[in-house]
């Protein structure tokens, strides 16, 4: 079993991939749509994955650009974080439907 990352660095990506996503996780809090037991396990969840170097590039990218982009495909949290922006924002559930 490969041992988890270190808790700063991931913590630090996973708000950074909530930013880049478009995913607003004070107002996914206040909504009740992001409880500090869910943000935990997805803190641990970007601890245990193999790409942070990936991870890192990927954000500096996207961070550049100054757009809102979909999680990369390799992202432990990606599906999370479009749920968190779906639940917020009916436009975005909208547009992830292809409406």
């Amino acid at each position: 079993m490969k041992p988890l990352g270190r808790f700063k660095r991931h913590f630090w990506l996973a708000k950074r991939m909530a930013k880049a996503t478009g995913t607003d996780l004070a107002n996914a809090r206040e909504a009740g749509q992001l409880r500090q037991p869910e943000w935990a396990a997805m803190v641990t969840r970007c601890r245990s994955c193999s790409e942070p170097e990936r991870c890192t590039r990927w954000l500096a990218t996207a961070e550049q650009s100054g757009g809102r982009a979909e999680a990369p495909s390799f992202c432990l949290n990606g599906d999370r974080f479009s749920e968190v922006r779906r639940a917020l924002s009916p436009e975005d559930a909208a547009s992830d439907r292809g409406q």
